[in-house]
């Protein structure tokens, strides 16, 4: 087992059993609202990136962790390549890789393991937590981080606390890497005391530092009296998770974490996400409803916000309205941004695709969708690409796999991954949102001159 002096980025399809499936799309809802709309669930061939990719945005964010992938060259190759890291920057994660010694036996994986971390440790003494990160090669040599974690915290608490999680294709997609890393941080997370009664709100979910103090501001002028952030963007900046924590999803993708806190007696707020105006100004109002705040107050504070996000959406809405739209699934963002697209831009929605639904956390999205949305949930992409084809949408969302394959055939594409890599949430990010899906529409029409 070596680490490299930079560290890298794997992508491809994923390994999933491949199920017979009914070929008739479903049905419309009948409510007015695709909230008890019938849902395509695929279990075919996929076309995405694996949770090891959610370290991209992971190791930007907590600003005293790192990283350590367990895995291959290719795990390795994937990583540096989806970060695009300078070759003078000093990046928060790495790959130990696994070489043909490891895999046929021949030496102790975890003794390798230990001499990794602890080079890696007197290298970076600014590590506060590590993470020892699962491939799929890791796991297909069955070997175990997890007790591997607990040892080396042992020997390296209290400076630094070391933690496990899986980012491996076989059993995570894309944005699910973030999930299984929060979830393995909600243990390690202090108890709020009585005197935290009823006074935490807990936003859970990566977003940007710039998207984050925005959000963070609206709360503080409307008046909820504390907001933590999951992830915090340092260790000592943890907090602490009691019956009084209110927990306010920022991400769609973060389930196992949130029911982790639950258990913890955290409550979860109802509320749609903080994508586009209404989304946004929806979830302000559930923070603050769930603090006693009416929506009054509300209105006026972010009044100045939403009136700035109208004016930067007009210019793309002549663009987008009455335009149809084909989302293959990516990273469990498809709902809401399908729902700000339609609702606030006049889209017409052809099928909206994510690879996991949760309905429970999704129900505000669902109930906003249009009726007679096509909802699909998983993929067999070579069904998805039938039914795409079919349908000729304007605008295609799809991985990089699939672009330019489609648009040889004359569909104009829109890369799904910009939609992860880019601050979309809040007011100030609305009008931005809403261009990247106009730029290749624009681009289209010039190209037809």
């Amino acid at each position: 087992m070596s680490l490299p002096g930079s560290l890298l980025f794997r992508r491809g399809p994923l390994p999933g059993p491949i199920i017979p499936l009914q070929p008739e799309s479903p049905a419309p809802a009948a409510d007015g609202g695709c909230a008890s709309a019938p849902v395509l669930r695929e279990r075919g061939q996929r076309e995405v990136f694996c949770g090891l990719t959610g370290i991209v945005w992971l190791h930007r964010k907590i600003q005293d962790a790192f990283f350590l992938v367990v895995g291959s060259r290719t795990c390795a190759h994937l990583i540096q390549s989806a970060a695009g890291v300078m070759i003078f920057a000093e990046p928060r994660f790495a790959t130990a890789i696994l070489d043909e010694r490891d895999l046929a036996g021949l030496a102790d994986a975890n003794d390798e393991l230990d001499r990794v971390v602890q080079r890696l440790l007197e290298r970076r003494p600014d590590i506060r937590t590590l993470f020892l990160v699962g491939s799929c090669p890791s796991e297909v040599i069955k070997l175990d981080l997890s007790r591997a974690a607990e040892r080396l915290s042992r020997q390296f608490l209290p400076r630094v606390r070391v933690l496990n999680y899986s980012g491996s294709g076989i059993e995570t997609t894309f944005t699910q890497g973030e999930d299984a890393c929060l979830a393995a941080l909600v243990p390690t997370l202090p108890s709020a005391g009585a005197s935290a009664q009823a006074s935490s709100l807990l936003v859970v979910g990566t977003l940007p530092d710039v998207v984050e103090d925005q959000l963070a501001g609206l709360l503080e002028r409307i008046g909820v009296p504390r907001v933590d952030f999951l992830p915090a963007r340092r260790s000592s900046a943890a907090p602490a998770i009691g019956p009084g924590t209110r927990v306010l999803l920022a991400q769609p993708f973060v389930g196992e974490t949130v029911r982790l806190l639950e258990e913890r007696g955290a409550r979860r707020l109802e509320a749609p996400f903080p994508i586009g105006i209404e989304g946004t100004t929806a979830w302000l109002e559930a923070a603050a409803a769930a603090f006693g705040i009416g929506r009054s107050v509300v209105a006026e504070v972010t009044a100045s916000a939403r009136a700035r996000a109208q004016r930067a959406l007009e210019r793309q809405r002549e663009v987008l309205q009455g335009r149809s739209i084909f989302f293959f699934p990516d990273s469990q963002l498809e709902l809401p941004i399908a729902r700000f697209l339609a609702r606030e831009l006049g889209m017409r929605l052809t099928e909206v695709g994510t690879p996991y639904l949760h309905r429970e956390h999704q129900a505000q999205e669902l109930a906003w969708l249009p009726a007679g949305t096509r909802l699909s949930e998983g993929q067999d992409v070579e069904r998805q690409l039938d039914r795409c084809r079919a349908d000729r949408p304007d605008l295609t969302v799809c991985g990089l796999g699939l672009a330019n394959p489609l648009e040889a055939e004359g569909l104009t594409t829109k890369w799904a991954i910009e939609l992860v890599f880019s601050p979309i949430h809040g007011y100030e990010q609305a009008g931005d949102l809403a261009e990247l899906f106009a730029r290749p529409l624009r681009r289209r029409a010039l190209l037809a001159v």
